[in-house]
């Protein structure tokens, strides 16, 4: 097993590459998808250039990683410190992992990261006892991550009157909308990561073709899964069905494209995203927990 350190692009790909892994290992093992972190890549960040840890085997696959993910100027308020991102293939043994948190912790260190937070699954006993024995505390509940069997998928729900669901692809002229979150760069790069697709990339215009909600939908041919990360609609339209059709219209275009099983996650405290999930028929798998120190 070799350590190496991974920066921008190279860290994405090399992340990307071991998140595939444990996909293909295990239909639900780990705590985030390929598609997250290529979302994550969007907005720069000041981690972006960070020298992020890695260990290869001996044929050059990634087996684990720990980074740190800078999510302070997120739209939610649960993250204000440096994600800490530990990543091992299913079934490691405990003493494999430990060793992983303790090399990655004292990396973080050298780079004078002072406090990180990072999620933990409720399940995970072995991470869980590894980082509260090393001082890290739980901060709050984090995230309800669901699956939805594509089979299982519903139909498409009707479009309230007045709306068009468009793709992106189709209105590539426009200014992407995430630019006013994320900066003028967004779709630059989005497209600079592997698993983006601009026709899956949905958006609800009004009449008067105002962006009135989106949802960006993730497939990945190299695990046959789905990821819809994000998805939002506009205050001015909500209560009228948008967030609905844009799920199960790109739950079926995810399905065509191959996708056998899709992935959502929402926060505890947004019960309106979970009631949404729900009633489409993703099932709750997972929660986690936020550790901080």
């Amino acid at each position: 097993m070799r350590e190496e350190f991974r920066s921008g692009l190279g860290y994405l790909e090399a992340l990307t590459a071991l998140l595939q892994r444990i996909r293909n290992s295990h239909p639900t093992a780990g705590m985030y998808q390929p598609a997250e972190v290529q979302f994550w890549w969007g907005r720069p960040r000041s981690t972006d250039a960070v020298d992020q840890l890695f260990w290869f085997d001996d044929d050059g696959r990634p087996e684990a990683a720990v980074a740190v993910v800078d999510f302070s100027d997120a739209a939610s308020i649960l993250y204000s410190d440096p994600t800490l991102v530990v990543t091992v293939m299913p079934g490691a043994a405990a003493d494999w992992v430990a060793h992983v948190v303790d090399r990655g912790l004292a990396h973080i260190g050298e780079l004078g990261i002072e406090s990180v937070e990072l999620e933990i699954d409720r399940d995970d006993d072995v991470m869980r006892e590894l980082f509260t024995g090393r001082g890290f505390t739980n901060k709050a509940e984090a995230v309800v991550e669901c699956w939805l069997d594509a089979d299982a998928r519903p139909e498409v729900s009707p479009l309230h009157d007045g709306y068009r669901l468009v793709r992106r692809s189709d209105i590539s002229d426009r200014p992407h909308y995430m630019n006013r979150a994320d900066g003028p760069d967004v779709e630059e790069r989005l497209r600079q990561t592997s698993l983006y697709r601009a026709d899956l990339d949905l958006v609800v215009l009004d009449g008067e073709d105002n962006h009135a909600a989106h949802g960006i939908f993730w497939n990945d041919p190299v695990t046959g899964t789905g990821v819809v990360e994000p998805m939002r609609t506009h205050g001015d339209h909500q209560q009228r069905g948008l967030a609905r059709h844009i799920l199960t219209a790109g739950v079926d275009l995810l399905a065509q494209a191959g996708a056998g099983r899709i992935s959502i996650g929402y926060e505890p405290d947004n019960p309106a995203s979970g009631h949404l999930y729900r009633s489409v028929g993703f099932e709750p798998h997972a929660r986690t927990d936020l550790y901080a120190r």
